[in-house]
């Protein structure tokens, strides 16, 4: 049976991620947004007008149960994530999910088992592998450059940076948590993937919640509906300690507001034996006779499309291997877990 030369998308989700996908989806000639699910109508209204979608539902099901629809791409809290992700899947849809891919590594394992059961495609939105600079980082891991990478520092922290303080962000039965969910999985994401490996032996980890709780460090953005009598039950700062199972290290380190010198930072750093590495800006540290060297980088490697969505699409083409598998972010969600049980108990959580 020949392959299809073009796609039909429907993203389920109009908030600020959802126009994202939208437009992401558009920048691929194969691909055709002829469809979108949002609960809010006016949502739903503001978007479908703005990117020329010809059909709008409230009821995400109404749109799996089309015959016309490959792909479903799912822009929505995290706590819906894998039910309407293994709902897509079961009525035969390839399925793009934002980060992360559930709220617990119970679901992720029940959605990826779906994926495989139903024979379909399925990737998380893992963004920040797709930069550039990451592309580029990792060719230069690959080809040795850096020697024996053994240890890594990764973050993204903000001074001022909560997702509006009352929505869905700030309550962990809708977030799963706090800014570990929303930025720190992306920095924990790019240096597992830079130091390819997702095997993890331990993971102790400290979550802390100083700032919303006082309504303080309120970014502003985001779509969603505001309360501002509901709590802030998630953390706004968290660390993590993650051993490998080769014995390496990560440094983990998320906040949504603290008190610092800079706006906030975004990024990780490589410990070679034989170079180190530091991005964004892309930067090598070396040792030589004439004394320590700084060689600041240009991105020039595209292992793959940077646009996540043209990606999936390639890869529905054959033209591409999917760059986010299935199994890394089940490792991705397991480290989470980790992280808010280790918190909680203050003892070091084994992965097994």
């Amino acid at each position: 049976m020949p392959k299809k030369k073009s796609f039909n998308v429907a993203v389920i989700g109009a908030g600020g991620i959802g126009h994202d996908h939208i437009r992401s989806f558009q920048q691929h000639p194969a691909a055709s947004v002829v469809a979108l699910a949002e609960i809010s109508p006016e949502r739903g209204r503001e978007a479908a007008e703005a990117y020329d979608i010809p059909t709008l539902e409230t009821d995400y099901k109404k749109l799996l149960a089309r015959d016309d629809i490959d792909v479903v791409s799912i822009a929505l809290p995290n706590f819906l994530h894998a039910q309407v992700a293994i709902d897509a899947l079961r009525a035969g849809k390839n399925v793009m999910v934002d980060k992360p891919i559930a709220t617990n590594a119970r679901d992720a394992t029940r959605l990826i088992a779906t994926a495989k059961k139903a024979r379909r495609l399925l990737m998380v939105g893992q963004n920040q592998r797709f930069t550039p600079e990451v592309q580029t980082a990792k060719q230069l891991v690959t080809n040795g450059t850096l020697g024996e990478v053994y240890h890594a520092k990764t973050g993204w922290t903000r001074r001022v940076g909560i997702p509006r303080i009352g929505s869905w962000f700030t309550q962990t039965k809708f977030a799963g948590g706090g800014c570990t969910y929303d930025i720190g999985v992306h920095a924990l994401d790019r240096c597992l993937f830079l130091m390819s490996e997702f095997d993890v032996a331990a993971v102790s980890g400290q979550t802390y919640t100083k700032f919303g709780n006082r309504s303080l460090g309120d970014g502003g953005w985001g779509k969603g509906e505001i309360d501002p009598k509901r709590p802030f039950d998630v953390d706004d700062l968290s660390i993590a300690l993650i051993k490998l199972k080769s014995g390496r290290t990560i440094l983990l380190e998320a906040s949504w507001a603290e008190h610092a010198e800079d706006d906030g930072f975004n990024g990780t750093r490589l410990f070679g034996t034989e170079a180190g590495l530091q991005l964004p800006p892309l930067k090598l540290f070396r040792s030589t006779p004439k004394g320590n060297v700084i060689e600041q980088l240009v991105p020039n490697i595209n292992l793959v499309n940077p646009n996540r969505m043209v990606h999936f699409i390639d890869c529905l083409l054959g033209k591409a291997k999917p760059y986010v598998l299935p199994a890394e972010s089940l490792a991705v969600q397991k480290i989470l877990d980790a992280i808010y049980k280790s918190a909680a108990t203050g003892r070091e959580v084994r992965i097994r």
